[in-house]
């Protein structure tokens, strides 16, 4: 019988004691926070608000991850889940796939049944330098979303008080730090936690980032190549706008596709796509907690 491998992990505090982890989890949250202040108000300064939130995001989760696993573990950062390998790369393009997938689907079904339409531009900015430079940014920004959120501190909780007690709860924080982006709604905040939802089970069943990374990606940089909005966000990267016939409960209005109910649907379809995706489980490196409980 084939033995399934255990879940990477961040290893026990010293002691296994209770004020152990929390003091380990304090310091992540407080890195956080001070990276946050610290590098994005830098880089808004030099290089304006889309690099300030994209770059700023990642330099704060390398500083975060990097700064608590060598104070209290001695750990390399590739431990939290980012060590290359085939392996890395099959999750990665297999959540780059899925993301992309699911969100133009979501947004190709409109156009098919007559509710959506590709309207051109008058005038546009459209380059292709720009386009790749937006899908950098973007790749930039999911990898430090996913550092902080599903990085050293979630594993840490996962493996002291076990997955399900982790996700929910930290989904449910994902949800709110995205509750202040323009034109938020409840549907907006409800959808972001459903995918944290989402990006925290597909570590659970990679073991790794890359999957979640590809998730966050895929799905991010399609929807401004259709023209609607990105959290709130508009990026302007194509000649083209999505004019949607729908109701803003269904479309997401000023907010985008993820304030609406067509991305709750996609989303949950998207979860049970997953279940079944040929995904590579990593071989544990640091410590053993639960097997597959899904």
């Amino acid at each position: 019988m084939n033995q399934q491998p255990s879940l990477t992990t961040i290893p026990p505090a010293p002691a296994d004691t209770r004020w152990g982890v929390v003091l380990r989890l304090a310091f992540f949250i407080a890195s956080v926070i001070i990276g946050l202040r610290l590098f994005t108000y830098l880089l808004y300064v030099m290089f304006g608000v889309l690099v300030a939130g994209a770059v700023g995001l990642c330099a704060t989760a390398l500083f975060a991850n990097v700064l608590t696993m060598k104070i209290f573990d001695r750990r390399p950062l590739v431990d939290i889940g980012l060590k290359l390998g085939r392996a890395s790369g099959r999750n990665f393009a297999l959540g780059v796939i899925f993301g992309a997938g699911a969100a133009a689907l979501m947004l190709a079904a409109p156009l098919l049944a007559g509710t959506g339409h590709l309207v051109t531009k008058q005038h546009s900015d459209f380059t292709w330098g720009g386009l790749v430079f937006y899908l950098a940014i973007l790749f930039i920004a999911a990898a430090g979303e996913e550092m902080i959120f599903r990085g050293y501190g979630f594993q840490l909780l996962i493996e002291k008080i076990g997955p399900f007690a982790t996700i929910l709860p930290v989904s449910v924080v994902f949800g709110f730090a995205h509750a202040s982006n323009p034109g938020s709604t409840w549907i907006a905040v409800c959808n972001t936690i459903l995918w944290g939802f989402l990006l925290g089970y597909a570590f659970f069943r990679s073991h790794d980032l890359w999957l979640p990374i590809g998730l966050h990606f895929g799905w991010n940089a399609v929807l401004p190549l259709f023209g609607v909005n990105l959290s709130g966000l508009t990026i302007d990267v194509t000649r083209y706008y999505y004019r949607w016939d729908l109701l803003p409960i269904w479309s997401g209005g000023n907010y985008g596709p993820e304030g609406g109910l067509l991305t709750t649907i996609f989303a949950i379809g998207l979860f049970f796509a997953l279940r079944k995706a040929p995904v590579v489980p990593q071989e544990a490196s640091i410590a053993r907690v639960l097997n597959d409980t899904f």
